[in-house]
């Protein structure tokens, strides 16, 4: 029994032997886009500067999964150092609870004005 050759693959350039520097190629004329196209200024879609919040930023993620006909998950991260993981169906009710129940308790949101009130 013989092997089949492999044919040749046509996206794979030929290795070139020597490293040779890049050569510019040349103006072509009567191509591309027509004249006094680019000329003008076009605003640009890059936003000017970064923005500027109110200083609030998320500190905790409740993550649910419920594919139908699956187990669902659930995942709480806080960064506080809480990560808690939960699989099936009363286990992510609890998990849910217990992380509204963490958003109260969290040290990184409780402030000393919160607990002065």
């Amino acid at each position: 029994m013989t092997t089949r050759p492999r044919p040749a693959l046509k996206s794979l350039p030929a290795t070139p032997t020597s490293p040779r520097s890049a050569e510019p190629t040349s103006a072509t004329s009567g191509g591309g886009a027509p004249k006094g196209v680019g000329r003008k200024a076009v605003p640009s879609s890059v936003c000017p500067g970064p923005q500027v919040g109110d200083g609030r930023r998320p500190i905790a993620w409740l993550t649910i999964t419920a594919p139908r006909g699956a187990t669902p998950t659930a995942t709480s991260v806080c960064d506080c150092g809480r990560n808690l993981f939960a699989a099936g169906h009363r286990r992510v009710l609890a998990l849910i609870d217990d992380h509204t129940r963490h958003r109260n308790l969290c040290p990184l949101r409780t402030t000393e004005e919160r607990n002065a009130s």
